[in-house]
């Protein structure tokens, strides 16, 4: 993120702006702009050498006037209690605008997780749960993956949740390994939600998808798979793609100018999403620099990986062919790269639309976990594409009936929604 960008800043600005729009009551402002509850904590750690190490750890909940609040758990060396509180609220905006019974939620650990054993990480996570447990559940608060976080650690989470409440509680923690709880489709849920949402904004854009190609920043899971469904659902091209490498400190982008093979780059990343820069090399791929994937020629643009990347500073290299920016990370526009987008005419699918997948397949393994019946991928899938679809154009005729900037119209839809339920609830 840029350093100059607070978070939970420019949360707080996107909704003032809409507030105004729909003319909110200045109480139910008050209620929204902040998150309902907050848990700042510190985990001890026992460490593989046998010193004890404290970490700090977070949970917000944001809102959970719809249902119980959602959202994942970052391990991250940048992590800041404002990070968790935007992301909480981004949770539950996300929620509303894919019309699921869910509010939101976010928590976090400052660390870098690369620098943990294995032991280590599992004893950070059960500690990490050991502070929280008695403030979330199935009924209150389920967490989930997130940057540095994986369907493992969410295994050993829940398996710790269960030791303290005395029961097998799968439903507290989404995103787990499948046979542990976990739901088929849940993996690919967050990159193939993008991809429907862009072949949902093609259609309405006259564009063929088969004919455009597309660039990526990140190659985390969202981006993997984001890529992997550009290039076989809608059968375009992805000329770069970007990744962190932890070694060098530094951001590379991975180009070949007639499209990269994603399955094969996915097979010689890390779990953090570092490509081996050699084999990539090996196979003929380009190594440029870390912003390099922001200036291709291309007709669509995905930041998949963190906050504020397309910044003043930044939005000035968006190439002219540029048409759709769609957003498969959380946060990653700023508003003044808005105002320019809007000046250009570029068509934007906004965060909490674009990357709702993940949450939305997360929803799913809940129901499962509470039905004990597990879908096939197929079934999963079908059912993301049918939920990604509705809550696509649920907001774009919101966009063409207000005329309004279509992460305006987003946020239009989910605070509406949200709204109703408080009022309904006797909240306001």
């Amino acid at each position: 993120m840029n350093a100059t960008t607070n978070a939970f800043t420019m949360a707080q600005q996107q909704f003032d702006q809409v507030a105004s729009q729909l003319n909110l009551d200045q109480q139910v402002r008050e209620f929204l702009r902040w998150p309902m509850r907050e848990f700042h904590f510190r985990i001890p750690v026992r460490m593989d050498d046998g010193d004890i190490r404290m970490f700090n750890g977070f949970r917000v909940q944001h809102n959970d006037a719809i249902g119980p609040c959602k959202g994942g758990i970052r391990f991250h060396p940048s992590e800041t209690i404002d990070t968790v509180r935007a992301l909480a609220t981004w949770m539950t905006w996300k929620c509303a605008v894919a019309n699921i019974p869910l509010g939101g939620g976010k928590g976090g650990v400052i660390i870098d997780p690369a620098t943990l054993t294995n032991s280590e990480k599992e004893r950070l996570c059960r500690g990490y749960m050991q502070q929280i447990w008695r403030n979330i559940g199935p009924r209150r608060d389920v967490p989930a993956p997130d940057i540095g976080t994986t369907p493992q650690m969410m295994g050993w989470m829940m398996d710790e949740y269960s030791k303290l409440s005395g029961e097998y509680t799968p439903g507290v923690i989404t995103g787990k390994p499948v046979g542990g709880g976990g739901s088929l489709g849940r993996t690919e849920a967050t990159g193939y939600g993008v991809i429907f949402s862009i072949r949902e904004a093609m259609k309405m854009l006259k564009i063929d998808a088969s004919k455009c190609s597309a660039s990526i920043q990140g190659f985390g899971n969202v981006a993997q798979y984001a890529a992997i469904g550009f290039t076989e659902i809608l059968k375009g091209t992805v000329l770069a793609v970007s990744y962190w490498d932890r070694g060098d400190r530094a951001s590379y982008t991975v180009a070949k100018k007639d499209g990269i093979e994603p399955k094969f780059l996915q097979s010689i990343t890390d779990q953090y999403g570092a490509i081996n820069k050699e084999k990539a090399q090996d196979a003929g791929y380009d190594i440029e620099e870390a912003n390099a994937w922001l200036s291709k020629d291309v007709d669509v643009l995905i930041p998949a990986a963190i906050e504020g990347q397309i910044n003043a500073e930044t939005v000035g290299m968006l190439a002219g062919n540029v048409k759709i920016v769609a957003e498969g990370a959380n946060g990653p526009t700023t508003l003044e790269a808005d105002e320019q987008l809007k000046k250009r005419g570029v068509f934007l699918i906004p965060d909490f639309l674009c990357n709702a997948g993940g949450v939305t397949v997360s929803y799913f393994e809940g129901v499962q976990n509470d039905m004990n019946y597990y879908w096939t991928r197929d079934d999963v899938i079908a059912r993301l594409d049918e939920k990604m679809t509705n809550a696509f154009h649920s907001v774009y005729e919101l966009y063409e009936k207000e005329n309004a900037f279509m992460r305006d119209a987003a946020y239009m839809v989910a605070i509406n929604r949200v709204v109703k339920a408080m009022q309904l609830r006797g909240w306001i």
